[in-house]
């Protein structure tokens, strides 16, 4: 995962049941400009063969700004992992398309701490995978801190501002972001699935390992059968 995220491992690890471990490592990562987004890939085959000590059952490539920056370069970066580890891999992106899929979601509602540059990459990213977006409006920042900073209560405002009765759900894009924390109030509200980038991956890695029951509190999209995603 991105080396200057702090939320991601404790959101994962909070929804784990007690039969999984989670094991992580680093790859450089704290803007977003093209060459940062860019030098988080160069170090892959690395992290992957450190990670293949562990002996997990998944690696997960934990970013969503980098696995959605184009269809090629996730499909690389798959391939990659995989030859340098010999085990299964996945990406945010591949999980949060799984994810929507799961809910029966086409026309989505694209929010994100990002800038409009990162931004309509993502958007052309899931245009690609079928997707409509309804709306996409993000807070226009580039560093990590910045996005971290974010409030539960920010984000549920956000998406009331761009709340789109079409959308069939809401996405709340980036993996350093406090919105796990407010995908129960905005279901209530916008009456429609909030996928997160993190409850994605952990709905995701969670049904590619073979894990059935279905997690409650974290939103729609967690109490789908987990094997629907396999």
């Amino acid at each position: 995962m991105p080396s200057g995220n702090q939320l991601a491992e404790p959101q994962l690890a909070a929804l784990m049941p007690s039969c999984v471990s989670m094991h992580t490592t680093r790859l450089a990562l704290t803007g977003s400009s093209h060459h940062e987004l860019m030098r988080m890939a160069d170090s892959v085959e690395e992290a992957a063969s450190l990670l293949r000590d562990a002996e997990p059952d998944l690696i997960l490539f934990h970013c969503t700004a980098v696995s959605s920056f184009s269809a090629a370069l996730e499909a690389q970066l798959v391939r990659r992992i995989e030859s340098s580890s010999g085990r299964r891999a996945t990406t945010t992106a591949q999980a949060l398309i799984a994810s929507l899929t799961a809910v029966e979601a086409r026309r989505i509602v694209m929010l994100s701490p990002y800038c409009d540059e990162v931004n309509a990459r993502e958007a052309t990213f899931f245009r690609s995978a079928g997707f409509d977006i309804c709306a996409i409006a993000g807070f226009g920042f580039r560093g990590v801190a910045d996005m971290m900073a974010i409030t539960p209560e920010r984000w549920k405002e956000f998406a009331i501002d761009h709340r789109d009765p079409s959308a069939d759900a809401y996405v709340i894009s980036c993996t350093a972001t406090r919105s796990l924390e407010a995908i129960h109030d905005l279901e209530a509200i916008l009456g429609r699935p909030v996928i997160t980038s993190n409850s994605a991956a952990f709905w995701h890695a969670m049904a590619l390992v073979g894990i059935d029951d279905p997690i409650s509190g974290a939103g729609q999209l967690l109490m789908q059968p987990l094997r629907s995603a396999r």
